[in-house]
Parts: structure tokens; C-alpha cells; sequence
């Protein structure tokens, strides 16, 4: 079981004084963090505070409109939409990943059968449920390694089984010296009394 890493441990990412704005609204400002090794961070706020905005902006998806932003580690970012083919097969899916960050994750039939999804390598993704969908996109951060995982809600859509499920592979990448970010309004990961909290504020504009 990871253990909450030190003020040594390496820092993957940070930032500092980020703000970003929508229709010249800011939607969070002046926010800063550190992503270390073996680190848990939670990101908590109100519906609209800008918790996937932050996600998307830690994960190089969109800009801040201030602030600095460094990290020289691969990052995975798992959203709401996980990005992934409708019309390709889970396996497909898995493999586009691993040629464009690289073979240095599972192979796709391990990382399906890791996450519950054993004999869906040639299913269509469009064709899975939103239980499986979401599981298919946790078998994403698997195939091709990315110490930094930025998580926006990863328990939505998955029953008990696969919120620990969740919670096996954020451990295992914690320990494995990985270092994950995310956002969550349904249930706390099993090691939040180890995470380090960030709290976004009440609402400015249409942020979410």
C-alpha cells in the first residue's frame, strides 16, 4: 500500500497561478500544485468550479490563460469522452495507443482482462455499455506506460466492482511511482486519507 510520498519525492508536474477564463469569465484562477511520485492528489469543488477545466489544462488539452505549467513526464488524461473509436474494436482501440506513446504498457488482450473486458478484444467499442466503455478507457492507461494519470470522475458509470477496480489500478500506479490527479463527487478513492486536496471555489461562469 503506497504511503503518501515526502516533499523529496520527485516532482512529475507544476504549476503555478493558473488561471483560465470562458467568454471572459474566470473559471479558476491563481491555482497552483505539485505532482510527486507516488502522489494522489484530489480535486474537489462545486459542479462548474473548473475541476475538468484544470484536468484538461494539467493535461496540455487546452491553455491557461496565465500561469506556468512545466513537466517533462507523459501525461494520460482520462475524461467523461475517453476518446477512443466507436467503430474500431476494443482491441483496435488499445493498439492505435500503443503505437503512438509506444509499446511500454500491457499487450491488449492482458490490459482487457485486467479490467474485466477478457474476450471483448474484437467487440466494437460503440457496441459496449457505459459500464464497459469506461472500463475500456481505464484499459487506455495500461497499454502504453504515462507516469502523470489526470482522472476526471473515473468512478462515473461503474458499479461497486468497478470503482475498486478503480482503486486497484491507481494503488498500483502509485506504487509503481506513477503520480495521479482526480477529480471525483461520487465516491473517495479507497487511499483519499493519503491524498494531498485541492479545493477549486465556488463557481465563476459556466466551468465544470
Amino acid at each position: 500500500m503506497p504511503s503518501e510520498p515526502s516533499d523529496h519525492a520527485a516532482c512529475l508536474l507544476e504549476a503555478d497561478g493558473l488561471r483560465f477564463e470562458r467568454h471572459g469569465e474566470a473559471i479558476f484562477q491563481d491555482v497552483g500544485l505539485r505532482m510527486r511520485a507516488g502522489g494522489l492528489l484530489l480535486i474537489l469543488g462545486p459542479n462548474g468550479s473548473g475541476k475538468t477545466t484544470l484536468l484538461r489544462c494539467l493535461a496540455g488539452v487546452i491553455r491557461p490563460v496565465r500561469g506556468t505549467l512545466h513537466s517533462d513526464a507523459r501525461r494520460a488524461f482520462l475524461g467523461h469522452r475517453t476518446g477512443l473509436k466507436a467503430d474500431l474494436s476494443c482491441r483496435e482501440n488499445l493498439e492505435f495507443i500503443r503505437r503512438f506513446h509506444g509499446p511500454t504498457g500491457l499487450d491488449p488482450n492482458r490490459a482487457l482482462a485486467r479490467v474485466g473486458l477478457a474476450g471483448f478484444g474484437l467487440r466494437l467499442a460503440r457496441t459496449l455499455s457505459a459500464g464497459q466503455g469506461r472500463r475500456l478507457g481505464l484499459a487506455s492507461l495500461l497499454v502504453a506506460h504515462r507516469p502523470i494519470w489526470l482522472l476526471d470522475e473515473p468512478y462515473a458509470s461503474l458499479d461497486d466492482a468497478g470503482g475498486q477496480l478503480v482503486d486497484e489500478l491507481i494503488a498500483a500506479h502509485l506504487e509503481d511511482g506513477g503520480s495521479v490527479a482526480l477529480s471525483t463527487h461520487q465516491r473517495m478513492p479507497a487511499l483519499h486519507a493519503q491524498a494531498r486536496t485541492l479545493r477549486l471555489d465556488t463557481p465563476r461562469g459556466d466551468g465544470s
